[in-house]
């Protein structure tokens, strides 16, 4: 799965802003850190499961809580189209 090229990101310190130039959605999105690094993973093309374990690496949380968060965050972008699967 891939971040669609209609969405372009911005990343500051704290927080990342992803803009729709195009599509059905239009906005903007404002993601905090973990949400940032699911994006730019999906930027590059990815799936669930290297999401996950790359977040186990960086994060020190049980699975199944970096699950639920991925999961989350993954379906609030394809509510919004921002994900091609």
């Amino acid at each position: 799965m891939k971040l669609k090229s209609t969405f372009i990101t911005h990343s500051t310190e704290n927080e990342q802003l992803m803009v729709s130039v195009g599509g059905d959605f239009s906005g903007m999105v404002r993601s905090n850190p973990t949400a940032a690094f699911i994006i730019d993973m999906l930027s590059l093309g990815t799936t669930r499961e290297a999401i996950v374990e790359a977040m186990l690496e960086k994060y020190d949380a049980p699975r199944e809580i970096i699950e639920r968060d991925v999961d989350k965050v993954l379906s609030a972008l394809r509510k919004i189209g921002a994900i091609d699967e």
